[in-house]
């Protein structure tokens, strides 16, 4: 039977990636608006006077090692700044049908790493469950249609523009199993009001070069306030109560399994473009749905142990 922290940790994974692909979904007006390195700034910056006071030492943690320190960097480094420049620019050169078919592979990719950084074994609860989201994603990315996709086929350096865009999402997909595989490691000594705190503040100053450079051209006055109101929700969300509620997750979950949870992030984007934009889900996505939610059941039912 599940243990109350076990079904507390199971929530805090669920929301947190329903937030993700909530505030993804809600987030296209933004990049309309702000460049992507603008937008970002002020991202970790609202972020950053959210958590301020989270950044305090706990009486009962440690002081940081060296070695968490690093952590704490290629956290923020890969989790935050690199995953997001990948999938801003990606999306912005692919489709997605394509982005969401590749996204799929996300729950693979952290099963993988986990086993190779943390040693965890997975069993056939999980490993099916990791196989059912990424079939259920990738269904249901194929069945979606962009009626506005670019005809414009060249890229940079010669190169095919829909196949870099595809390359830069699945940098993405590495970062943020990264993220996941990292965050195991941190959530070992460190609380998650801290974690979510430290790690947004170096994805604040990684960005603020590129955010002034930005900033310095941009005229503000031009922006509705109906935008503004939009991009602080996006900051809370992406850096304030997603990060947290992983981080708790995190705590009580193994990473390989906790990859699963990914599955929520287009589940909740395609509800809120039902919702919301207008779009609607044809029969062949509600399979795809149902493929990915039985793996998530599949991984969250506890492992029979012989004795």
């Amino acid at each position: 039977m599940t243990s109350p922290n076990r079904g507390w940790a199971y929530a805090s994974l669920a929301l947190s990636m329903s937030l993700v692909g909530s505030y993804v979904a809600l987030s296209k007006p933004l990049v309309l608006v702000f460049p992507v390195f603008l937008l970002a700034w002020l991202r970790f910056g609202i972020g950053g006077v959210a958590m301020w006071n989270w950044l305090r030492k706990p009486a009962h943690e440690p002081s940081l090692s060296r070695r968490t320190r690093v952590l704490l960097f290629l956290e923020s480094f890969l989790g935050n700044f690199l995953f997001s420049v990948c999938m801003l620019f990606g999306v912005s050169m692919t489709t997605a049908v394509a982005a969401g078919v590749v996204m799929s592979s996300i729950p693979a990719v952290v099963a993988a790493l986990s086993w190779v950084f943390l040693r965890e074994r997975l069993g056939w609860r999980s490993a099916a469950g990791i196989a059912c989201a990424a079939i259920g994603i990738g269904l249901f990315s194929l069945q979606k249609v962009d009626a506005g996709a670019a005809v414009d086929r060249a890229g940079p350096f010669g190169m095919d523009k829909a196949l870099l865009g595809n390359l830069l999402v699945f940098a993405a997909v590495v970062c943020e199993a990264s993220y996941v595989v990292i965050g195991k490691l941190l959530t070992e000594g460190l609380g998650p009001k801290r974690i979510s705190a430290i790690i947004n503040l170096w994805g604040f100053a990684l960005v603020t070069p590129l955010g002034l450079w930005a900033a310095w051209s941009f005229d503000f006055s031009t922006v509705a306030l109906p935008v503004w109101a939009l991009l602080v929700f996006y900051a809370l969300a992406a850096s304030v109560w997603t990060v947290w509620l992983w981080m708790t997750g995190l705590k009580a979950v193994p990473a390989s399994q906790a990859g699963v949870f990914t599955v929520m992030l287009p589940i909740s984007a395609a509800a809120i473009g039902v919702l919301f934009m207008g779009e609607r889900l044809t029969g062949m996505q509600g399979v795809a749905f149902g493929i990915a939610l039985l793996g998530l059941v599949l991984a969250t039912l506890p492992e029979r142990t012989s004795g």
